[in-house]
């Protein structure tokens, strides 16, 4: 065990960071251990996506999960979750994609949802990872964050999974 209480061997952990840009804009970024091929592979891929886009601590999975990610391209994730009898859809459109370094996508399941972007840039082998949410007002951010419904809100237990998926595709 390390001093953090860690054991050995673990890949090292990046820190993640949220933060509000703007009245309308939230940023979080990340930076992986990983090249942006691969990080973007995870990202668009629904084998590996399944694998740590729910956090688990929100107690939801994967019903169905559909996309078709190049621009243009729609997506819907359908989840579950043992307090609700319907499952949760969520669902859009890719507005842009660019292999290795940036999707952009609608959230539609709801009249204020944001335009997500994502980007990967790479350097020495590590990708740093920003996503941005934009949203139509101050107020529907606000809103978002006191639901806890932001892609915030669960990123940094995301990203850990990512972590976790992206060790075992990384070749030394």
């Amino acid at each position: 065990m390390d001093e953090k209480g860690e054991s050995e061997p673990h890949p090292m952990k990046n820190p993640t960071t949220v933060e509000r840009k703007s009245e309308r804009e939230l940023v979080v970024t990340r930076t992986f251990n990983a090249p942006a091929h691969i990080v973007f592979e995870a990202w668009t891929n629904l084998k590996l996506f399944k694998q740590w886009w729910t956090p688990k601590s929100f107690g939801i999975s994967f019903v169905s999960c559909e996309a078709d990610v190049r621009t243009g391209g729609t997506y819907r994730f359908v989840f579950s979750h043992p307090a609700s009898e319907q499952p949760m859809a969520f669902f859009g459109r890719y507005i842009e994609v660019v292999p290795h370094s940036r999707i952009v996508w609608t959230n539609e399941e709801g009249a204020d949802g944001p335009v997500s972007t994502v980007t990967f840039e790479e350097k020495d082998g590590k990708t740093l990872l920003v996503l941005t949410e934009l949203y139509t007002s101050q107020e529907a951010l606000d809103n978002a964050i006191a639901s806890g419904s932001t892609g915030a809100s669960g990123a940094s237990e995301q990203f850990e999974l990512l972590d976790e998926l992206l060790v075992t595709l990384v070749r030394p």
